[in-house]
């Protein structure tokens, strides 16, 4: 599993360790990311993300999954999130 936001597209970011000698040491900085269930009203049941913290902040200011997929362009979506928003859509047309 990546260390990627689906949402935000946050990855994996370096930088160094800075001791108090000022000795410097590579490190890596990690996303904070969370596996949560996101409630999609148009699926009537909860889908499972793992999406940054930043990333559910979007979720929840766009108005929820079913708001954010429907705004988002697919192209900027990764494969499982495509999915889910064409399903979004089946289960909204019917």
């Amino acid at each position: 599993m990546a260390r990627r936001c689906p949402i935000t597209g946050k990855g994996v970011m370096s930088g160094n360790n800075v001791s108090h000698a000022n000795n410097k040491t590579r490190r890596r900085f990690l996303p904070n990311l969370q596996e949560t269930s996101v409630m999609s009203d148009a699926l009537g049941r909860p889908v499972r993300l793992r999406v940054s913290t930043n990333g559910l902040r979007t979720i929840e200011h766009k108005g929820g999954i079913d708001a954010f997929l429907g705004k988002a362009k697919s192209a900027r979506l990764t494969p499982e999130l495509r999915r889910l928003k064409r399903r979004i859509a089946k289960a909204t047309a019917v």
